[in-house]
């Protein structure tokens, strides 16, 4: 028996939150700078004295590549936003209604908004007393997946009553992931006007001293596209499956073969009709819409090729959603049945 004045206490809830990169409120270069501006400064993202980085920031980068990334931005935004934003968005909708209203499912963004921090606080005071953070990203990276488990608890440490919490393992490897892959990538090859001699897989480049300093970013997405090129062999024996980094910025030697190095290569030695994925990508944003599928085609085309072909992410459609709701249930073993 309660007091008559006593708050109301919420039934207890089980909770997931998916969490992804982030994006800009905007595609202007006020909103971009902001979002740089948080982006650019976590020190797991750039790894250079902290002194030196300020003033290379702060001096260059914010009063300079705003306005250009703003650009890009606007070439792929749309009345729900900027494409990570509609499709993490999507995704928790669909993960919703796949898991039914015993569990709350919500999203939110590492950098920008909605704040991951402000979302476990939103989800705790709805009642959820159990939480699993899924980051979206298959393949581990200190810049990526380990900022989310900064960020989380760094907002568990500013919380009186904290919730239990579970984080969600890379999935680079994970049988279900290669299946939704290969099903999908499948798909979208044969629905192409043309048949690829060339599948490019592209994944977001890391600074090449990341992988000598233990980060496993390299080898994972190394063995996601080995295992996704022997799934896809099957169905298209004759399709020559590359791999490269793109996103190279900076002086510092990044991983290699660079994405946009590799499409001029291909176009000048006489490769004619290529497709490019980036399996390190759970939905479309900024990178591969417009540095994959604009910039991208550019380039091969400008170097020989003629036919290109930017295929979607996993997003929200069916065999991502059946492959995150199985990643999903898996970790939520003991809290639902």
């Amino acid at each position: 028996m309660l007091p008559s004045d006593h708050p109301a206490i919420r039934p207890p809830r089980i909770g997931v939150l998916l969490v992804n990169l982030g994006t800009p409120d905007a595609p202007d270069a006020r909103a971009v700078r902001r979002y740089l501006k948080e982006f650019l400064w976590d020190r797991r993202v750039v790894e250079i004295p902290r002194a030196l980085w300020w003033l290379v920031l702060n001096g260059i980068i914010l009063n300079t590549r705003p306005r250009k990334s703003a650009h890009a931005y606007a070439q792929v935004w749309s009345e729900d936003g900027s494409p990570l934003a509609a499709i993490t968005k999507a995704q928790a909708a669909a993960l919703q209604d796949q898991l039914g209203q015993g569990v709350m499912v919500s999203w939110g963004m590492r950098y920008g908004n909605p704040a991951l921090g402000a979302e476990l606080q939103r989800m705790k005071d709805a009642g959820c007393e159990r939480i699993l953070v899924a980051p979206l990203y298959p393949q581990f990276s200190a810049a990526t997946t380990a900022t989310v488990i900064d960020a989380l608890g760094a907002q568990l440490a500013a919380m009186r009553w904290q919730p239990a919490v579970r984080t969600l393992p890379p999935y680079y490897d994970d049988p279900s992931h290669i299946a939704a892959l290969q099903g999908d990538i499948a798909q979208q090859l044969r629905a192409l006007a043309f048949t690829p001699e060339v599948l490019l897989l592209s994944f977001h480049g890391m600074p090449e001293r990341t992988l000598h300093l233990g980060d496993p970013y390299h080898c994972h997405c190394r063995k996601t596209a080995r295992l996704l090129a022997e799934a896809l062999a099957g169905d298209f024996p004759d399709l020559r499956v590359e791999v490269a980094f793109q996103s190279r910025f900076g002086r510092a030697k990044w991983l290699e073969p660079a994405t946009d190095a590799v499409l001029a290569a291909e176009g000048a030695k006489g490769t004619r009709r290529l497709a490019i994925a980036a399996p390190g990508f759970s939905a479309d944003c900024l990178e591969t819409r417009e540095e994959l599928a604009i910039r991208g085609r550019e380039q091969f085309v400008e170097a020989g090729g003629t036919d290109f072909a930017a295929l979607d992410c996993l997003n929200a459609g069916e065999a991502g959603m059946a492959m995150l709701e199985a990643l999903v249930r898996r970790e939520l073993a003991g809290w639902i049945s």
